[in-house]
């Protein structure tokens, strides 16, 4: 049994913990900004156990009106397979139900956890954006600067 609840500080050590046990190490190399990330979201969500040890996370940047990105979904893997992680979503489709787009990003596909992954979201009723008819774009994590990478955009 866990209790999912709105959280708004947050134990550096114990954040910590979770992100490691899941190796986001993205996250965990920099633990103090970690929690800035946290405390800088629309909302975060935590799922804990009746002693109150974290279970898992999950967290939004939004508007609160047309747009919600879920940024993080993380359970701790030795409680995969529990109902924590669609607790978690589904308690986020409720409460952004009234925004137009709720979209998140995962693995590839083709990748161990993105196989997980996908088969997960699809469960819960997500569609890639391909099959919504839509693309999505991102820059690279390690791009030259724009003086670099030349115009390409049109201009002359």
């Amino acid at each position: 049994m866990f209790v999912i609840a709105r959280e708004e500080s947050f134990d550096r050590d114990e954040m910590l913990r979770l992100y490691a046990a899941v190796a986001w190490e993205g996250y965990t190399s920099d633990p103090d900004r970690l929690v800035r990330g946290l405390r800088n979201s629309h909302l975060v969500l935590t799922a804990r156990d009746g002693s109150g040890a974290l279970l898992g996370l999950a967290r939004t940047v939004s508007d609160d009106e047309h747009i919600c990105y879920v940024q993080d979904v993380v359970v701790d893997p030795s409680r995969h397979r529990e109902g924590v992680g669609r607790a978690l979503v589904e308690e986020l489709m409720r409460r952004y139900a009234h925004c137009r787009f709720f979209l998140l990003s995962t693995d590839h596909a083709d990748s161990p956890e993105g196989k997980r992954n996908h088969a997960f979201y699809r469960s819960l009723g997500f569609l890639s954006y391909e099959e919504k008819r839509m693309a999505g774009f991102g820059l690279p994590r390690h791009r030259p600067a724009p003086a670099e990478r030349g115009r390409g955009d049109g201009e002359a």
